[in-house]
């Protein structure tokens, strides 16, 4: 118990004389204003990064690229050294994959009981990208940009782009699933909602870009640089991972299942002679 409570004291001790010798040395001169800084994260006007040469792109394309291959190569993994090795009773990493993937499953089949197999599969495709994306921005990746200057590559839906061609992307799912329930009259059922797209896209885009910057902003300034960004970065990014994955699979099986539901109509009656 004495050991650990020196331990806590040295620690303490050490976190205050930061803030201390943060608060006295002040801030440094800034390239840019606290404005441009927070413009730049939302539009990526200035800090762009070449793809191969061919042009400048923004951050975030860099980081759906690479969230993908994560994807893409943890999937092969799995299916090639775990599921082979799979057993009656599950082992950590079976158990947390079945856990996973019986969640979508679940959610399908209760929000889509008569059409869910390609729905589960998609809205764990859609989890599995927004839950690993948001929190690829914790691992501070970092590239040049064409300037030369360092910069953290984001999480790839902060860009308003991938936000919107996500939500795009839900909404087709959903209507697909109206024509193939119920032909060309679930079309009309789908674009009823035509506000769907719009709301989930920047929802997702919105709840992402601001805990980027907040975090920002916190990094922006010296005498709150230290320990505070952790507590801030890592909060806004697990419940802005949780929350939103949870938001958008759960409406686009929601709203999947109503327009893919068969319509049935009433029989008419014989007329007795």
């Amino acid at each position: 118990m004495k050991q650990h409570k020196k331990a806590l004291v040295l620690w303490l001790a050490a976190i205050l004389l930061l803030l201390a010798g943060a608060l006295l040395t002040g801030s440094p001169g800034r390239a840019e204003s606290v404005q441009e800084m927070m413009r730049d994260a939302v539009l990526h006007g200035t800090n762009r990064i070449s793809l191969f040469g061919w042009r400048s792109v923004n951050p975030g394309l860099i980081s759906a690229f690479t969230v993908t291959a994560i994807l893409l190569l943890a999937a092969v993994c799995i299916r090639i050294f775990a599921v082979p090795r799979f057993k009656f009773i599950p082992g950590r990493l079976q158990l947390l994959l079945e856990e996973a993937v019986g969640l979508f499953d679940h959610m399908a089949k209760n929000n889509s009981p008569h059409r869910c197999r390609f729905l589960g599969a998609y809205i764990f495709g859609v989890g599995a990208y927004i839950f690993v994306g948001t929190l690829f921005e914790l691992l501070g990746v970092q590239a040049v940009t064409t300037l030369g200057h360092p910069v953290t590559l984001p999480a790839p839906l902060s860009d308003v782009n991938a936000a919107i061609a996500l939500g795009t992307l839900s909404y087709l799912v959903i209507v697909s699933g109206g024509v193939v329930g119920n032909g060309p009259g679930g079309v009309g059922k789908a674009l009823k909602e035509f506000s769907l797209p719009i709301s989930m896209s920047f929802r997702l885009f919105g709840a992402l870009l601001s805990g980027l910057l907040v975090t920002e902003l916190v990094y922006y300034y010296v005498s709150l640089s230290f320990i505070l960004p952790v507590v801030v970065g890592v909060m806004f990014t697990l419940l802005h991972a949780l929350i939103q994955t949870y938001v958008l699979t759960m409406l686009t099986a929601l709203y999947y299942g109503e327009v893919s539901e068969p319509s049935h109509k009433p029989k008419k009656k014989r007329s007795k002679a």
